[in-house]
């Protein structure tokens, strides 16, 4: 996702790092592999960045809630779960004349100001939805493919139909990128809501974050 919004990164074998300010919501670090030796790694990468000009908060997320890194200055900031919706669960390609579960219209977005760059939307692995109701935007989800997978992030909905929005959503992403997997984390009534639309429940997962003095 960062790749998408123009940030540049580095992915190195057992962590994706980046030592530029990164789009708000998004972490500076990500740990993609476990182990005792890349744990070690990891968490020197993580001093390096401290070393680093790194303006005001920025986040690790510790991908296997296995990067103990308080005594470094962090705290964490959430604990989630990873969540899976295999390709065969979210149905064959979806109709967009069909009545969506949730009832509401649903459109892809485009580019436009600040918050809608066009170099966003340029990657063709990239989608953003709104869900109207009566011509106004009441929910909303962001996919991108990567890796022969699609990841479902920043989806938005009231709580009572956020079952129904994550299951549009899941519905959206096989049609927009066929025959893949859907993986994502949540936590709380949004991981409850994607549970109840019919997403797996994966291991859990730790948000870390630093506040520079």
């Amino acid at each position: 996702m960062c790749f998408a919004h123009g940030t540049v990164g580095r992915f190195l074998v057992h962590t994706w790092v980046n030592a530029e300010p990164v789009p708000r919501f998004y972490p500076n670090v990500v740990t993609l592999t476990t182990g005792e030796a890349d744990i070690d790694e990891q968490r020197q990468i993580v001093r390096m960045l401290l070393k680093s000009n790194l303006p005001g908060r920025w986040a690790v997320k510790d991908s296997f809630k296995t990067l103990d890194i308080a005594r470094l200055g962090f705290d964490v900031l959430f604990e989630a779960n990873w969540i899976r919706l295999p390709e065969t669960k979210a149905g064959p390609g979806w109709n967009r004349a069909q009545v969506a579960v949730s009832g509401l219209s649903w459109e892809r977005a485009k580019p436009g100001g600040d918050a809608f760059p066009a170099s966003l939307f340029s990657d063709e692995n990239f989608a953003m939805f709104s869900g109207r109701r009566d011509g106004k935007v009441v929910a909303g989800g962001t996919l991108y493919r990567s890796d022969g997978m699609v990841g479902i992030s920043n989806v938005s909905a009231d709580a009572d139909e956020a079952p129904a929005v994550w299951r549009d959503l899941a519905m959206l992403a096989a049609s927009t990128f066929p025959q893949l997997p859907l993986v994502g984390y949540e936590s709380g009534d949004e991981l409850k809501a994607a549970r109840q639309a019919g997403f797996d429940l994966g291991d859990p997962l730790r948000i870390w974050v630093k506040s520079r003095d």
